[in-house]
Parts: C-alpha cells; sequence; structure tokens
C-alpha cells in the first residue's frame, strides 16, 4: 500500500508530523508499536512550546483539559531554601508563551493522536516495524508485523522515524553517538496528595538538589497526583551497593528537606521506573528516502525539561519541510540541510546550558550577580526559545565553568 509519507511512532514529534502532512491534503500513514492511551515520561512542558502547539491547532484543546496549569520553576537547595519562582510572564505574555502546562503524556499523547486523525492522517496501532525496505539506494518504505503476527508492507518516498529513545533507524545504521558526558540515571515513581505550594505557584516545576549535582523533579498534575524522581550519576545513586530503585528512591528523599517534606503527606503509588543513557544524538539527520525527527535524533538530559519542546519542534519542522518536498518533487537528503542545522543549534544551545548546570562550580546566581543581562537569556533559553545567538551569554558563563564545543552531528547524509 503506497502513501506521501510513513512516519514510525505515535508520540508527539510522529503526531505533530502527521498533523501538517495530512493538513495540507497529503496521505500520511503512523505506524505505532503499542495501543493508546499509553504510559511515557516526560510531563513538564515549557513556554514555548506554545508555538508548535498553536500550529498543530492544539491550543483550544489544552485550554480545555484539566492538566495543571505551570507558571514558573523554581529551585531549592538540600537544605530545604527554596529560590523564589522563575515567572515566565516577567519575559513573556502571560496569556499566551507565559503559561504551559504539567500533563499527563498517556492522556497529552491521545490528544495529539487524536489530532492528526482529525486531520486526516490514517494510524495502525499494535503494529511493530520488523525492517525498512531499501531499493535503488534509498529507503522505500517498512516492513511490518500487526498483533496477530501478519506480515505486510508499506511503501511511501519517505519514512520519518519518530521511534523516541528507542531510535530504531539510528540504531540500525550505526548512527547512535552517546553524548560524551551526560549519561545520568534517573529512578521515579508518582505520589497521590504530596505538598504543592499556593495559589499561582500549584503547578510549578521544581528542581530540588541532592548531593553530587543530583537532583530531584516534582511535578504536580492532576488528580492530586505528582510525578517525582531523582536523576545523577550511577556511581552516586547505587553507591554502597544499594541497586533496587525503591531503596534509591527512598534514600535520596532523605538527602533534601524540601523534598522529603512534600512528600510526607503524600503515599506513594504505581511503582519505581528506572532509565539510563538519557542524552545520545544521531550522526545524520537524513538519508535518501529517511528523516529523523524527535527524540529519534537527539535526546538531551531532562533537567530543563526540553524533549517535548524538542519533539514537537522537530516535527512541525519536518511536517513543513517534507510538504515542500513533495511539492517539489524532491526528497533528497540535501532538502534537510537547513532542518539538521536549525535542529542542531537548539540542541548545542540547550545543552551549553545542561553542561553548566552539573558542573560542580557553577551557579545561575553566581553568572546573574555578575552579568545581570544575563538572566533574561538564561530565561529564554530554559524557556526553549533556543534558536538564536546566545554568543555573549556562553562567553560570560565561560568566565565560570568550560563549556563543550560543538557536536558535529545530525547532517544529511548524502547520496552516493
Amino acid at each position: 500500500m503506497n502513501y506521501d509519507a510513513l512516519i514510525i511512532g505515535a508520540g508527539p514529534a510522529g503526531t505533530s508530523a502527521a498533523t501538517i502532512l495530512a493538513e495540507y491534503g497529503h496521505r500520511v500513514l503512523i505506524i505505532e508499536r503499542e495501543k493508546f492511551p499509553r504510559y511515557h515520561i516526560g510531563e513538564s512542558l515549557i513556554p514555548f512550546t506554545f508555538h508548535a502547539l498553536e500550529r498543530l491547532g492544539m491550543l483550544p484543546k489544552m485550554r480545555t483539559s484539566n492538566f495543571v496549569k505551570k507558571y514558573s520553576v523554581t529551585f531549592v537547595q538540600n537544605d530545604g531554601r527554596r529560590s523564589q519562582p522563575f515567572y515566565f510572564h516577567t519575559r513573556y505574555d502571560k496569556d499566551t508563551i507565559a503559561q504551559t502546562w504539567q500533563v499527563v503524556r498517556s492522556e497529552f499523547d491521545l490528544m495529539m493522536l487524536d489530532n492528526a486523525r482529525e486531520k486526516g492522517a490514517q494510524i495502525i496501532e499494535e503494529t511493530t516495524v520488523t525492517g525498512l525496505i531499501h531499493e535503488n539506494g534509498r529507503v522505500a518504505g517498512v516492513r511490518v508485523k500487526d498483533a496477530n503476527g501478519v506480515a505486510s508492507e508499506y511503501r511511501a518516498p519517505i519514512t520519518l522515524d519518530c521511534t523516541g529513545k528507542e531510535a530504531l533507524t539510528s540504531n540500525l545504521n550505526g548512527w547512535r553517538m552517546k553524548d560524551p558526558y551526560l549519561n545520568k540515571i534517573a529512578v521515579w515513581t508518582y505520589y497521590k496528595g504530596s505538598k504543592r505550594e499556593p495559589g499561582m505557584d500549584e503547578g510549578a516545576t521544581t528542581v530540588a538538589f541532592v548531593p553530587n549535582k543530583g537532583w530531584f523533579w516534582h511535578i504536580p498534575q492532576h488528580d492530586d497526583m505528582v510525578s517525582v524522581g531523582v536523576v545523577a550519576e550511577g556511581k552516586y545513586l547505587t553507591r554502597d551497593g544499594v541497586k533496587d530503585p525503591e531503596a534509591i528512591f527512598n534514600r535520596e528523599i532523605q538527602e533534601n528537606e524540601w523534598i522529603r517534606d512534600h512528600l510526607s503527606a503524600g503515599t506513594a503509588t504505581g511503582g519505581y521506573h528506572v532509565t539510563s543513557e538519557y542524552s545520545r544524538h544521531s550522526r545524520h539527520c537524513a538519508s535518501p528516502g529517511l528523516l529523523l525527527v524527535g527524540d529519534a535524533l537527539c535526546f538531551l538530559d531532562p533537567v530543563f525539561s526540553s524533549g517535548v519542546l524538542l519533539a514537537l519542534k522537530t516535527g512541525v519542522m519536518a511536517g513543513e519541510e517534507v510538504h515542500k518536498g513533495l511539492l517539489a518533487g524532491d526528497l533528497s537528503p540535501e532538502r534537510f540541510t537547513d532542518y539538521g542545522a536549525t535542529i542542531r543549534l537548539s540542541i548545542e544551545n540547550m545543552r551549553k546550558l545542561v553542561y553548566a548546570f552539573y558542573h560542580p562550580d557553577f551557579s545561575f546566581k553566581d553568572v546573574v550577580m555578575k552579568y545581570p543581562e544575563c538572566g533574561g537569556e538564561i530565561t529564554d533559553c530554559l524557556s526553549g526559545d533556543v534558536n538564536k545567538d546566545f554568543s555573549n551569554l556562553w562567553a560570560r558563563i565561560s568566565e565560570f565553568v568550560p563549556l563543550p564545543d560543538d557536536l558535529p552531528y545530525g547532517t544529511p547524509l548524502l547520496a552516493a
């Protein structure tokens, strides 16, 4: 069966691209391994998701949802001292960019999938891609098996890999590259009835520090639930031979007074989850007949909640670029050179801030006290306004801690 585009994966990246393409009238098929709704981590949106959500027609749905509204981020020291909230409305319009959401991904991703379906995208669930079809030096489609084990093939002039952390084609092609430094482990669970801050701060994301530059996230959700997890180096979390996720989590609670106090009012529910090797990159963003989108292209450490932003942003950009290519009859890898460069700029800007954050000698406060004008630029980067010139900010931060060079990844693999 032939389509204009095949999309592997129905997460935010895949449904964003599908929505754009279907809206333009292209025949789009999303192939999803699981049955929605399904569980996923990555629940805190940042302000500059606004533009992608607006382009996708999702804002009315978000505004009438049960998702908790998020206006700020706050940081908490080990001894429980809490910073003043960083309110987004001090920098952006209060009624648009400055108000975002804390989502339950099973619900948000289903909303995104339904939105793509409403625009005309076709979806098949519980179907696993078993391989790529290669013809004449290019990807010409995919082989799949459905839930009953029935095999079939789908073809299109371009296939979009939106498989998230699995990074299907990056792994198949040997393109997956680890970040030289960012290799943390996370352990997380959910609490019902955890304490929250009053009023406008009820939906704030809290980053609460533990030793060795580790940190907790505390993300309020609807139905009185809170997502809470700890991120740190594996050797720190498993010190003294402790490897059980629940034991690790409960020990780290004692390392931050604010976390200990807030969770004392709640009840852990839903079990404990673990993941590792957060940060990774794909050497190439495209090859003949193939385009990588979202986490399949790159995923950064989650400390600044950039994952969904980059998924939405790449999904919208991919949809627009593929649409142009279909109209022009040109889907060569060269067409996606600007796409790759734009996304790499986003990633490298956020990556520099993440590296700085984890350096033992770094403090946002120190930078802003010496260079007050950097406060706004730091807020912009943390909020997802990442495609701009931050050279002044990086020069200032480099006086405090070393910053990484850009990685030479994400370029198209041109046809032989």
